[in-house]
């Protein structure tokens, strides 16, 4: 039993853990790798978002133009894109739900998707403002339409 218990003594002293200053090293080389990648992945997601939204508009737009092949008109501005969730007035010509889910409604920032008809572009507009949920803006926060 003794000479059992020497060499598992000499293994543990043989082996060496890290010290302080090794793991203090390791964690700030971490950090400013962290500082040199974060603003790319910040940028790739307002882009991401931006491009996301498009995506919707258009899903948006496939389903107006499929509530007007049904009902023959747009949904008014008063009525808005809960339209094509809900019908409007119990309306016989509505065959919808247009949409599967009403978060499609919600931009990737939160807000309420923007409708109005008649729009100023066409028969209607459809619209986000961006990240900043105010009219015009740049990168993240500029406007997405369907026109």
């Amino acid at each position: 039993m003794t000479l059992r218990s020497e060499k598992t003594k000499k293994r543990l002293a043989d082996q060496r853990g890290f010290t302080l200053v090794e793991v203090l090293v390791v964690l700030v080389i971490i950090g400013l790798l962290g500082l040199l990648v974060a603003p790319n992945l910040v940028a790739r997601l307002g882009k991401a978002k931006g491009e996301a939204a498009q995506a919707q508009i258009n899903t948006l737009v496939s389903a107006v133009d499929l509530f007007y092949v049904d009902m023959g008109r747009y949904p008014t501005s008063d009525e808005g894109l809960e339209a094509l969730v809900a019908a409007p007035g119990g309306d016989a010509n509505w065959r919808g739900p247009y949409l599967r889910k009403r978060q499609a409604l919600i931009d990737p920032w939160g807000n309420p998707y923007r409708y109005k008809a008649p729009g100023q572009h066409g028969a209607y507009d459809l619209f986000s403002w961006g990240s900043d949920n105010a009219e015009g803006g740049e990168g993240d926060a500029r406007d997405v339409t369907n026109w």
